[in-house]
């Protein structure tokens, strides 16, 4: 669905993003990783062509700049960290601005959205007046609702879409998306700094470092004590669950950390 090759960004003068690649199939949900600062945003923001970039990026095989953006619209679709509304629009006038022209009035599919993110009981309640947690389901909805009944595969991206929800919640959105991924053919790149969370939903971790891709692989192959200690500068215990995925528990910070000048990203065996 996405493949990414020696994707370079810079801003500024400044290389923000260098040589990136990345293979996303279809219903693979990746969480993407990195300590503040690494270039996670900014290689979405090339993803989602907000920002100008050197490199191949490939979206069904042709390249990300010459789709039209009506067929583009229908098949990509972008969270970015943070959306505020200050309109005097009501919830369900938001979802439906992700809908295409044609959809009707009483569209189901908005419905659905707001029912399975737990906002049905607000669809005519004004958005300056939500929680920041319902701000950012709703968010969420208005996105989906661009590419959940679009016909073949598609395109999810998101930056920290469950940074303002509570525990519950974020299992809710993230159980969401991940069978909407499986369900609809959604290929998802999801940036999260929640590691926990990452292991739990993630079918791959990728985790970067100065603009640079350190590693790409399964949980218990990204999130060890070794590459926490590189990347993130604490010391952390990893306990296996019995549920099948990694939990970290850090046990304090890293002295002095010396982070690699020019990290090559692994694929993880």
């Amino acid at each position: 669905m996405l493949s990414v090759r020696n994707l370079n960004v810079s801003l500024g003068g400044t290389r923000i993003v260098t040589g990136i690649d990345l293979e996303l199939g279809a219903g693979e949900l990746v969480m993407l990783l990195g300590p503040n600062g690494a270039g996670k945003s900014t290689f979405l923001k090339a993803l989602s062509g907000e920002t100008q970039y050197h490199g191949s990026v490939l979206l069904s095989g042709c390249e990300l700049t010459r789709w039209q953006p009506q067929r583009l619209a229908r098949r990509r679709a972008v969270m970015p960290q943070r959306v505020d509304v200050n309109f005097p629009l009501t919830v369900k006038e938001v979802v439906r601005l992700g809908r295409p022209r044609s959809a009707p009035v009483n569209d189901l599919v908005v419905l659905e959205l707001l029912r399975a993110l737990e906002l049905e009981h607000l669809v005519n309640r004004m958005v300056p007046g939500l929680s920041g947690g319902e701000q950012q389901r709703l968010q969420l909805a208005r996105v989906l609702a661009q590419i959940v009944d679009c016909p073949g595969e598609s395109l999810l991206l998101l930056d920290e879409c469950t940074s303002a929800l509570d525990p519950a919640h974020q299992q809710l959105v993230l159980e969401l998306v991940r069978h909407l991924a499986r369900k609809r053919d959604m290929a998802v790149l999801a940036i999260v700094h929640d590691l926990n969370l990452a292991a739990q939903f993630g079918d791959r971790l990728m985790l970067m470092e100065s603009g640079r891709c350190v590693l790409d692989g399964r949980a218990e192959q990204v999130l060890t004590p070794a590459n926490l200690k590189l990347v993130y500068g604490f010391h952390a215990r990893i306990v296996h669950l019995p549920e099948g995925y990694p939990m970290v528990i850090p046990t304090g910070r890293v002295a002095s950390q010396t982070a690699p000048s020019n990290p090559v990203c692994r694929q993880a065996s």
